[in-house]
């Protein structure tokens, strides 16, 4: 059987809050699937759309930005470079106007009320993240795509599987399963960061490998800062509002820094006791996912929804504990991800299939491994601090209120990258070879549990917080 290829940019792929499943692979679905259809060369035939979303995508759907998601993909728009400001207008003239610039070449008429469905009560059994596209062609000819959000912004077609970078590489070094890492470790001598190094090999040159995830780490970087400088209200009608703005302003007493650089070594002469240490961690977070509820440009580590977790721990790292060094930031997203794309092969990164322990607890998980190898740990460390992590996410629901990925799920974040520095340091004062429980273990432990697990506390809002906090939103 063919190993699922996984790159490091598989697992951090920039893109567009508020939500990796129901925003940005619905997005690179409608892309997806104008790209077949320009291939094909019916494209310029496309004389009627409509848009069909089941299970998850219809029940979260408002919430998370899916029709926003569909809309802007459909309009030929990249959700890496889009500019995040324009989203508004663009789909305020859509619904205005009633038309849609389809793939940027041509305008179609196109109602979004009533062009895209959202079917609450069906849901098709390979996953529930699922969307089809309705065409009838000029001549009457009628097509059907059916697209899957399988997590993370990772989309497969019907019959397809994976949705990684493809089985027709040939790694030096196939890693399925934690047991095969730590015998490559074993049988090279590499660190784990290392090995994922030899592996992007077979994509790409190690120069063109640097230069993406530096690029990945200056998205993340950039998120925090703008995060912890922005304030207001977050969109949705839930009528939260940002706190790591007003958390920054008074760790640093109210002073100011105009670039990241100054405001990191502000930060760092603060001091090391725990209670500051602490309360930055959390605003790191904090920033992440504010910037990610408010449709704001963010990485998904390995999901959106989690997607201040490894950020936030990154940025300890960097912080207080000196990890400012290109080649530092590369060990820890380079080991960051294989340990995510272990999740992905053997488990779920989606909250539809898994709850929220796929989601916050895979990105505490690689936050905690990430952080373990940097600051000096054996591989065998290295993965018993990715076990414990998620070992104390086992059974985590995903329960967000009115469908916006804001309440608990911002706050989550927080308790994730906590959760990571506390199993790193677990794992660095212990010896792993007397672990009772190993990675492997815990990743189906989390997929038993994500099997057994009801489906109202799996991303639909039928359960748990969702309805037990009383609200009021707008009509969409």
């Amino acid at each position: 059987m063919p190993h699922e290829c996984i790159s490091v940019f598989d697992i951090f792929k920039i893109g567009v809050g508020p939500s990796s499943s129901h925003t940005l692979g619905p997005w690179r679905a409608a892309m997806r699937f104008l790209d077949e259809m320009k291939t094909q060369g019916k494209l310029d035939d496309i004389r009627k759309l409509t848009v069909l979303l089941y299970g998850s995508l219809a029940k979260t759907g408002h919430g998370h930005g899916t029709d926003i998601a569909v809309l802007l993909g459909l309009s030929g728009d990249d959700p890496v470079t889009f500019d995040v400001n324009q989203i508004d207008p663009k789909i305020d003239g859509i619904r205005r106007n009633r038309q849609l610039h389809l793939h940027g070449d041509r305008f179609i008429d196109f109602d979004p009320v009533t062009d895209i469905a959202f079917l609450y009560e069906e849901s098709l059994p390979y996953h529930p993240n699922a969307l089809t596209f309705l065409v009838t062609l000029q001549n009457g000819e009628q097509l059907a795509a059916t697209y899957y959000s399988i997590g993370g912004g990772f989309v497969v077609k019907e019959g397809e599987n994976g949705g990684g970078s493809g089985s027709s590489v040939d790694l030096p070094f196939p890693i399925d399963t934690a047991r095969q890492l730590l015998q490559w470790c074993i049988k090279t001598g590499f660190s784990i960061s290392e090995l994922v190094m030899e592996n992007e090999h077979a994509w790409r040159s190690e120069a063109e490998t640097k230069a993406g995830v530096m690029k990945i780490w200056e998205v993340m970087r950039d998120c925090i800062y703008r995060g912890c400088h922005t304030t207001g209200e977050l969109p949705g009608g839930l009528k939260v509002g940002r706190r790591a703005a007003a958390l920054n302003t008074r760790l640093l007493g109210g002073r100011t820094y105009n670039d990241y650089h100054s405001w990191v070594e502000a930060i760092r002469a603060g001091g090391q006791h725990f209670s500051y240490t602490l309360d930055w961690v959390s605003c790191f977070a904090l920033a992440v996912n504010e910037e990610n509820a408010s449709f704001g440009r963010v990485v998904t580590a390995p999901t959106n929804g989690a997607a201040g977790v490894i950020p936030a721990v990154l940025q300890y790292y960097i912080t207080f504990c000196d990890g400012l060094h290109e080649e530092r930031i590369l060990q820890f997203l380079l080991c960051a991800s294989e340990i995510g794309s272990i999740f992905k092969k053997r488990a779920t990164i989606s909250a539809a299939m898994g709850g929220c322990q796929a989601e916050i607890g895979v990105s505490s998980a690689m936050a905690a491994a990430a952080l373990t190898e940097c600051l000096g740990g054996s591989q065998r460390q290295v993965l018993m601090a990715a076990e414990i992590a998620m070992e104390h996410h086992l059974g985590l629901t995903c329960d967000p209120i009115g469908g916006l990925v804001q309440v608990p799920c911002i706050e989550r974040n927080t308790m994730g990258a906590i959760k990571a520095i506390t199993a790193s340091q677990l794992a660095l004062q212990s010896n792993p070879e007397l672990a009772k429980v190993s990675l492997d273990a815990v990743v189906k432990t989390m997929w038993d549990t994500a099997l057994d697990m009801n489906s109202k506390y799996k991303e639909t809002s039928d359960g748990g917080l969702a309805v037990n906090i009383p609200i009021s939103l707008p009509e969409c």
